[in-house]
């Protein structure tokens, strides 16, 4: 008796089993039709976002080419079209959503949903967005600007939505955050047409200070970027007198694009002439005596 119930309960278990077996071959055949039934609309959706991304990069392109020949702001020009990019691709996206078959109102619920997630996620985000918004309103500088910002020194390159990039003088790339670019100080070596060179020359006491001065004005003479009408003329006076030399200013005005140029020649080209007029320049001097004592 017991094993009769024995191979009863077995013959219940195996039919169990293979009901169980059935409903998951079921389940996966059910699957498979579904997918095989949309496969179709899938390849469809596919090559509808190939296209779709393809279209979204040529008209880019024309928008590009268009705003560089427009007598439109680089920085502006720049800007629009990065954000322009964020805009065709989610463009994009949501109609190849909608052909799947996704409704739109659940489309709008996630996107809703995302962007209260990721604003919260992403606050330094919206932070640099807003302050990229801000740049290109307020203008403290632009793209092709040589800025100093946040310690970083350099050219601006880009004004993305969230990043401003920066090219260092040794070709380092430096992105700085819309958020700190638009609240920490910026000094722009850009925005005005001219700039002033300052030397400070020391001579020694010795020196006659007009011969000097003379000397100085003879060196820079020939130098075509320095600027010579009204205050901007250059201006050479005495400034300090020193331990063991006398300061003279030397201040030289020039375009902005010259700076370095004016700094360096003018430099050199007053070493050069000192050399020539025989013009001492101090430098530090150590006496030693010694002293011999014979017992």
């Amino acid at each position: 008796m017991n094993l009769i119930n024995f191979l009863a309960a077995e013959a219940t278990g195996v039919e169990a089993a293979e009901q169980s077996v059935n409903r998951i071959g079921d389940m996966v055949n059910s699957i498979w039709d579904s997918f095989v039934g949309k496969l179709p609309t899938i390849l469809i959706a596919i090559v509808i976002l190939i296209i779709g991304m393809i279209v979204s990069k040529i008209i880019l392109k024309i928008m590009g080419k268009a705003m560089d020949k427009s007598k439109l702001d680089v920085t502006i020009s720049r800007f629009a079209q990065s954000a322009a990019k964020i805009v065709f691709n989610a463009f994009v996206i949501i109609i190849v959503l909608t052909f799947l078959g996704v409704p739109m109102d659940s489309i709008i619920a996630v996107v809703a949903t995302a962007g209260v997630a990721v604003g919260l996620a992403l606050q330094n985000s919206l932070s640099n967005l807003a302050g990229g918004f801000l740049i290109l309103i307020e203008k403290p500088f632009k793209v092709g600007s040589y800025i100093k910002c946040s310690g970083e020194e350099g050219v601006v390159e880009a004004i993305s939505i969230l990043y401003t990039k920066i090219m260092t003088v040794d070709n380092k790339a430096v992105f700085i955050p819309n958020g700190v670019a638009s609240s920490a100080v910026v000094v722009n070596f850009s925005d005005p047409e001219t700039r002033r060179v300052d030397h400070l020359v020391s001579i020694s006491y010795e020196e006659d200070l007009d011969r000097a001065i003379a000397s100085i004005n003879k060196a820079i003479e020939g130098n075509a970027m320095i600027l010579r009408d009204g205050d901007k003329a250059p201006f050479i006076r005495l400034c300090s007198m020193d331990a063991s030399s006398i300061g003279i200013t030397v201040r030289l005005w020039g375009k902005s694009s010259d700076y370095w140029a004016i700094y360096f020649d003018s430099i050199e080209a007053i070493r050069r002439q000192f050399i020539k007029d025989g013009i001492d320049v101090p430098y530090n001097k150590l006496d030693v005596n010694v002293i011999n004592k014979q017992k």
